[in-house]
């Protein structure tokens, strides 16, 4: 007679499988941060790709028409102007003049620049998304943003922007406005304020090191379009920085260094933990910055404050140490 032999199934015992889950969970958590730090340099290098697209197009716009844009534009004296911060229209920002040497030319050639950038005939078109304008690390929506007055009230909702542009170490809108008549020259050190006309012959300093634009991604938010008068720029979340208030229209497109008038002695490096809504901010330990030589730069959080401060003026005559 034939003989039956018992029938053997191969199969993970209870124990065995548990060890193999196990495994692969710790396998998992050793590769997780490397996989998070592969995507954040890559961000990085998006965000470091955006700066030089901006400053290729900075680079355009000075030798089309011998100077860099203005940080915003505003009449001064204007009888529609705010009263306490002398803006006034048209209001457009550095953001909006670069357009054309960045290939937006069809959010450009719709807009309408003698009128104000909040007009309703621009309400629309100003509202555009400009991926050149967005930091892929950035936190949170990529939409355009309301722009509102000390009361929340919305005054006009503008296209989104993670970059501002260097205004210098002090804050111009902190000053009093009516014994300057509105005039900034006098105050701001860096290449980008109301009104600026700033040539690269003023830069003497040097392009290399003088920062024209940085990152600014998480404290508020900020635009491409421009600056209305009455508006102000306010923390995202109070909460988690508590150290910053709202501040005037013109932190939605420029930023300073420090020191200034109302915080003497006080330096805030790119991403510092008490930056305000006026400094920069970005995802990651300090931040992408571009010079004025279209170049783009690293700068860690911590910098020495003085060389950053330093970096923020067009013709201080400050040595700058690049061992930072």
């Amino acid at each position: 007679m034939l003989r039956r032999e018992p029938n053997h199934r191969n199969a993970f015992t209870l124990i065995e499988l548990l060890v193999v889950i196990a495994i692969i969970g710790i396998l998992s958590g050793l590769l997780l941060p490397a996989v998070q730090q592969v995507r954040s340099a890559a961000r990085r290098i998006s965000s470091v790709n955006n700066l030089k697209q901006i400053g290729l197009a900075m680079y355009n716009y000075e030798s089309a028409l011998t100077r860099y844009p203005p940080g915003y534009m505003s009449v001064v004296p204007h009888p529609d102007m705010d009263p306490n911060t002398w803006d006034g229209p048209p209001g457009w920002a550095w953001g909006t003049y670069i357009l054309p040497f960045m290939e937006g030319n069809n959010v450009y050639d719709q807009l309408n620049l003698n009128l104000p950038c909040w007009h309703p005939d621009n309400s629309a078109i100003v509202q555009a998304t400009i991926p050149t304008f967005l930091c892929p690390g950035a936190p949170g929506p990529e939409g355009p943003v309301n722009i509102v007055d000390d009361s929340g009230n919305v005054l006009a909702v503008f296209g989104r922007s993670h970059y501002v542009a260097n205004v210098g170490q002090d804050e111009p809108w902190a000053h009093a406005q009516a014994p300057i008549q509105g005039d900034w020259s006098r105050i701001a050190s860096g290449p980008f304020y109301r009104n600026s006309r700033v040539k690269i012959r003023d830069i003497t300093d040097g392009t290399t090191t003088t920062v024209f634009v940085g990152e600014h991604t998480t404290v508020s938010e900020k635009t491409w379009v421009g600056v209305i008068p009455g508006a102000v720029c306010g923390p995202t979340d109070p909460v988690r920085f508590p150290l910053t208030d709202i501040d005037d229209a013109a932190t939605l497109v420029l930023f300073h260094s420090g020191p200034s008038i109302a915080e003497p002695g006080v330096i805030h490096p790119p991403s510092f933990p008490t930056c305000h809504v006026c400094q920069l901010y970005s995802p990651w330990p300090g931040g992408n910055v571009l010079l004025g030589d279209g170049s783009v730069r690293f700068i860690p959080t911590t910098i020495d404050v003085n060389i950053w401060a330093s970096m923020s003026t067009i013709s201080g005559n400050e040595v700058i140490n690049d061992d930072f």
